[in-house]
């Protein structure tokens, strides 16, 4: 009987595991409109735009990115070509050195 709960157990922590490493969206398998599409729904989203690379992305206009952190444009990879994204940078000083 405790063989058949090691298993049991076992098996469920595989599962687990697996599923946890597809929690991740990753913007090489969709289109670049479903990728703005799901950044708007859900406001700020962490995707996975390469083998070993992930970033935050965040709505254009919303306050998801703490101050002194704005939304500014960024490009990621889509099934079907470059798309535009907005990920939270600090603003480069508007005064010249």
């Amino acid at each position: 009987m405790p063989i058949r709960r090691i298993a049991f157990c076992a098996a469920a922590m595989i599962i687990a595991a697996t599923n946890f490493a597809d929690a991740r969206p990753d913007t090489r398998k969709m289109t670049c409109v479903q990728t703005q599409a799901l950044i708007q729904s859900r406001h700020a989203v962490v995707l996975t735009t390469g083998a070993n690379t992930y970033e935050r992305y965040v709505r254009q206009f919303g306050n998801e990115c703490d101050a002194p952190y704005v939304p500014m444009v960024d490009y990621v990879p889509a099934s079907d070509g470059r798309c535009m994204v907005y990920r939270c940078e600090e603003p480069a000083p508007m005064v010249p050195d």
